[in-house]
């Protein structure tokens, strides 16, 4: 996970982000927006990291946030028209680019890699003291 992650910051930083950036811009694209907490559950980037990265993104003019109207501490953000455009242009080469990686596999490969990996998440979720195959 982490070399694919490498060759993937890597990608996104020849157009100008940093690997959380473009996870950001990347989980943002398509959607009307979403607020932080929905945003770290689904990049997975720590509360403290996560507002870094879009302080940077709002400064490069590629995000905008506002307070939320049900929550005042709570801040929804999306994508500008500038930050619609990065995704437009950047998402399809990265996952492309990653997509070539995996180019040789089949079907069969892949059904075989999920049941391995969900094989892998219930023994880490077992050592947690979990016993769910859904967490």
């Amino acid at each position: 996970m982490q070399s694919f992650e490498r060759l993937s910051g890597e990608r996104a930083r020849r157009f100008g982000l940093t690997h959380a950036q473009f996870d950001i811009v990347a989980t943002l694209g398509n959607t009307p927006g979403m607020s932080y907490k929905e945003l770290g559950q689904k990049t997975l980037i720590t509360k403290g990291t996560l507002t870094g990265v879009i302080d940077r993104l709002e400064q490069k003019g590629l995000v905008e946030r506002e307070r939320s109207a049900d929550d005042k501490r709570s801040f929804f953000v999306r994508l500008t028209g500038a930050g619609e455009q990065v995704f437009t242009d950047v998402f399809p080469q990265v996952t492309a680019a990653g997509g070539k990686m995996f180019a040789h596999y089949s079907d069969a490969d892949f059904t075989n890699l999920e049941r391995t990996l969900a094989g892998l998440k219930q023994i880490i979720a077992a050592g947690d003291g979990k016993r769910s195959g859904n967490e």
